[in-house]
C-alpha cells in the first residue's frame, strides 16, 4: 500500500510539472499580436503597450501584425487557425467577438469555439452625443422632443450592422424613441456631419469626440454606463435617467482555442502586470481608458453574456447578415 500511495503522489507531482512547465518557459520564441484594425487606432496601441510590456518582462522580441479587413474579422480568423502555444496573440474590440458573428453572412469561424478569451484589458462606455444643433439641453428633452416628432432625427454610425449602429439603435429603443439611421464608411465621418449638424445623434467612445465637444459643436447627453465617469462627471449614467441601456467597446486579449492553460494564466498575469504598469496607465489616463479586472474565467463568462445579449440586440435593431 505503501509503495502504491508513494506511485500515486510521483505520478501527480509529475503531471503537475507537465502543467506547469508550458507557463514556466513561455515564451520560448518570439511572439505575435495580431490586431484586426490598421495602425494607429485603439486596438493597435493596446497591441503596442502589451507587447512592449511581454518584451520587458521576458526579453522576448513582440511583432504587432494588423490583419485589416471585415470588421477585424480577418484578424480573428488568424488568431484562431494558429498554433495554440500562446506565441500569437490577438488584441479584439467587442464588436469583433459580439457583433460580427451576427452581421457578417461569411463569417470563417466559430468565436466561441475556436477562440480563448484570455484577458479583459480596457473599457470603452459608449456616449449618446448629440449636435448643439438640436434644440434640447439634456437628455430628457432630447427623448421628449424625438418623442413628439417620431422620425424627425438622423443618427450616423459607422455603418450598416456596426458598433456604432446598434449602439445607437439600442439607446433609441430603451427610451421609445423613432431616428433615423444614417450609415457611414467608418465612425469619423459621422461626427464630422455631426459636428455640422447634418446628423442629429452618433454613439461613440469619448475619442472622437472630444473636438467637437471643446469646439461646442457636440453635447454629451448621456453615458451608457452604471455610473458616472470619472473623465465626463457632469454626464449622467443611463441608470441615472431610467435607462436600462449599458454598452461598452470593450477591448479583450484573445488566443486560439486549445491554448494549454497555464500559458492562458501566464498570458492573463502578463497583460494585468501591463494594467499596472508605469508606462500604461499614463497612456490609458491621456485616452480616458479604464482597465478592466476580471479573473480569466469570468472574462470567458463574460464573453458568453455580452454574445448573447448582442445576440438580442441585432434581431430587435432588424440587421440582417451581409
Amino acid at each position: 500500500m505503501k509503495f502504491r500511495s508513494m506511485m500515486a503522489a510521483a505520478i501527480g507531482l509529475a503531471a503537475l510539472g507537465a502543467a506547469e512547465a508550458p507557463a514556466q518557459s513561455y515564451p520560448s520564441k518570439p511572439v505575435r499580436i495580431v490586431v484586426g484594425f490598421s495602425a494607429g487606432g485603439l486596438a493597435d496601441q493596446i497591441g503596442r503597450l502589451l507587447g512592449d510590456y511581454i518584451t520587458r518582462q521576458t526579453g522576448q522580441t513582440v511583432v504587432v501584425e494588423n490583419r485589416t479587413g471585415a470588421a477585424g474579422t480577418i484578424g480573428m480568423d488568424a488568431v484562431a487557425k494558429a498554433a495554440p502555444d500562446g506565441h500569437i496573440i490577438g488584441i479584439v474590440i467587442a464588436g469583433q467577438l459580439i457583433v460580427n458573428p451576427f452581421v457578417q453572412k461569411s463569417m470563417p469561424l466559430d468565436v466561441l469555439k475556436d477562440l480563448t478569451p484570455v484577458a479583459a484589458v480596457v473599457d470603452a462606455p459608449q456616449l449618446i452625443a448629440m449636435s448643439t444643433s438640436v434644440p434640447a439641453k439634456d437628455i430628457k428633452e432630447f427623448i421628449a422632443l424625438a418623442k413628439a416628432k417620431p422620425g424627425t432625427f438622423n443618427y450616423g454610425s459607422a455603418g450598416y450592422g456596426s458598433f456604432p449602429h446598434l449602439s445607437a439603435a439600442e439607446f433609441a429603443r430603451a427610451a421609445g424613441i423613432e431616428m433615423v439611421h444614417v450609415p457611414y464608411r467608418g465612425n469619423a465621418p459621422a461626427i464630422t456631419d455631426l459636428i455640422a449638424g447634418r446628423v442629429q445623434i452618433v454613439s461613440s467612445s469619448i475619442g472622437s469626440l472630444r473636438a467637437g465637444i471643446a469646439a461646442g459643436k457636440v453635447r454629451v447627453l448621456v453615458a451608457a454606463a452604471k455610473q458616472r465617469l470619472p473623465f465626463l462627471p457632469e454626464v449622467p449614467a443611463s441608470s441615472e435617467v431610467g435607462l436600462d441601456y449599458v454598452m461598452s467597446a470593450w477591448v479583450g486579449a484573445i488566443a486560439p482555442a486549445g491554448t494549454p492553460k497555464p500559458v492562458v494564466e501566464r498570458i492573463h498575469a502578463l497583460v494585468g502586470g501591463m494594467l499596472k504598469d508605469a508606462a500604461t496607465t499614463k497612456v490609458l489616463t491621456r485616452f480616458n481608458l479604464a482597465p478592466i479586472t476580471m479573473s480569466q474565467p469570468e472574462f470567458t463568462a463574460f464573453v458568453k453574456g455580452e454574445h448573447a445579449k448582442f445576440q438580442g440586440i441585432v434581431k430587435a435593431a432588424g440587421v440582417e447578415p451581409r
